[in-house]
């Protein structure tokens, strides 16, 4: 029954999204995972590709406090993460930043400085903030959703390896094809002025949280996992191969889409839909691959048909 209720909450969450973004189905998927997960979403693609607006309503679905930062040249960490208000008579008032939230959306996050893209990187992986050598909770559940304009763009800043890994996956945000098109000009009134009900709480958030991290997982598929990583270290092409925060999206997110699919075990198929979202942009390719324009995606794919699959994911 438990695992009934899980599945028509889930359902709900992305047929509520669904109501105001047309299409995008594997980046719905992508948060629900990324949130049952603990984890933070990176969402790539150009402009008016429903970046900001699949972000914004799956926020106003989950429940919790949303907030939004634009990414400009000239923003500092302090608007990101607060700062202490001096007074007269010595006395200081911490004015806590946007960060404080269950959802932030961090918006066109690579037009910012590498200065305040780090901002984020004590939140997202610690869940709390130090200012002035003080440190400040930040409520849970919390996740960052990021979007970030294709590499190379105009005013563009690409973000570091560091801030990257602390992404637990990254997905792209292509153009409609032209039949979502014609159904987004269909229900234009509605999207513009989208009447979403929260379906979620805080607290149930954290419950499905909890559930997820119970998911079995076979000492099969986290060899599986082990096996797929190591390769990808020692590829060839690759200078730089994904640390152990990608074989922990790995695990993580197959938990989590298990959960979605009604499973208390994991199985080799999750693990192979999450390859490239968790580990695409943990790779850095060599000086010769890049002159071949040889990609990462071409890479986990080659590993991925070479490491054997495990024959039992439950047991």
């Amino acid at each position: 029954m438990e695992q009934k209720k899980n599945h028509e909450i889930l359902t709900g969450i992305t047929a509520e999204v669904s109501r105001v973004v047309i299409g995008k189905e594997d980046i719905k998927e992508l948060l629900l995972i990324t949130l049952l997960s603990r984890g933070h979403l990176l969402i790539e693609g150009l402009p008016g590709t429903a970046k900001t607006t699949i972000a914004r309503v799956f926020a106003q679905v989950i429940g919790g406090k949303f907030k939004r930062v634009q990414g400009t040249p000239d923003m500092l960490p302090a608007d990101i993460l607060g700062f202490y208000l001096y007074k007269p008579d010595g006395s200081a008032t911490f004015m806590p930043g946007p960060i404080f939230t269950n959802v932030l959306l961090a918006d066109e996050l690579n037009r910012t400085t590498p200065r305040t893209q780090s901002a984020l990187l004590e939140a997202m992986q610690e869940q709390r903030v130090t200012i002035e050598r003080e440190t400040h909770p930040i409520e849970q559940p919390f996740i960052v959703i990021a979007s970030q304009l294709p590499h190379g763009g105009l005013g563009t800043t690409p973000l570091t390896e560091v801030q990257l890994d602390r992404f637990a996956f990254r997905v792209w945000s292509g153009l409609p094809s032209k039949e979502e098109e014609e159904n987004i000009l269909r229900d234009l009134n509605d999207i513009r002025e989208p009447d979403i009900t929260a379906l979620l709480t805080p607290a149930e958030v954290i419950r499905l949280q909890n559930e997820a991290s119970e998911i079995h997982v076979a000492d099969s598929l986290r060899k599986y996992i082990v096996d797929i990583i190591d390769r990808l270290r020692h590829h060839p092409d690759v200078s730089h191969g994904p640390s152990p925060r990608g074989s922990i999206a790995l695990l993580t997110g197959a938990r989590s889409l298990a959960l979605i699919q009604e499973r208390d075990f994991i199985i080799p198929d999750d693990v192979k839909r999450l390859l490239i979202p968790a580990l695409s942009h943990r790779l850095r390719l060599n000086t010769e691959a890049e002159i071949e324009n040889v990609t990462a995606e071409t890479i986990i794919n080659q590993i991925a048909d070479e490491v054997p699959v495990p024959k039992e994911g439950h047991a």
